[in-house]
């Protein structure tokens, strides 16, 4: 009755297929409406499962290399709706300007950087201040000592690496660029609980 079917169709075909079967086998007319209703739930959870197709899945980094500077600042200029930036410090003014650049393209910037850090000779925080970038910082004894960012709720960097020239030219740092979702979602939830906090 069915034709079988072979690992090479894509699942658009597939789908195409499977509709094309169930209204040949519907006896009533009328009935089209379900298949409507299950074609409309069925793009709802297309859009909600992560593409494999399109998975980065993880890539790695390691200083000293002008390869991470690079990498960094190319993920800023592709920021196109949302950058936080939780990093302990940052002097590196190529990634400064590309903060900056952001945040004029209407990029919705937040930095969270640690208090001591922000005070320190070359650090680019008052510069980000007076280009109008939110940002908050710890007022405690202890170390804001994170260093991950987030770009456009879609893409996490998290790892050693300070944004520094230090780190870029001499110490030996790291940082993973990843897609998935769910460390994606346990950053974003430790950014807002991390800024409300210090708001």
């Amino acid at each position: 009755m069915f034709e079988p079917l072979h690992d090479t169709i894509s699942p658009q075909e597939l789908r195409r297929l499977a509709f094309e079967v169930a209204r040949g086998a519907l006896r009533d007319p009328g009935d089209g409406g379900v298949l409507e209703w299950l074609d409309a739930v069925l793009k709802l959870l297309d859009r909600s499962e992560p593409k494999a197709s399109n998975a980065l899945a993880a890539e790695a980094y390691f200083s000293p290399q002008d390869e991470c500077w690079r990498r960094i600042v190319h993920l800023l200029d592709g920021a196109r709706q949302r950058l936080d930036i939780c990093v302990f410090t940052i002097t590196d003014d190529r990634l400064s300007d590309a903060i900056v650049e952001a945040h004029r393209r209407g990029v919705a910037v937040r930095i969270l950087t640690d208090d001591e850090k922000a005070g320190d000779e070359g650090s680019d925080i008052e510069r980000f201040h007076q280009a109008g970038i939110p940002l908050r910082t710890d007022r405690t004894v202890h170390h804001m000592h994170h260093k991950f960012a987030i770009f456009d709720d879609g893409l996490l960097l998290n790892g050693s690496y300070n944004w520094t020239r230090g780190a870029a030219l001499y110490n030996d740092e790291n940082f993973l660029v990843t897609d998935e979702h769910r460390l994606i979602s346990a950053y974003s939830k430790a950014f807002e609980r991390l800024w409300n906090r210090l708001g």
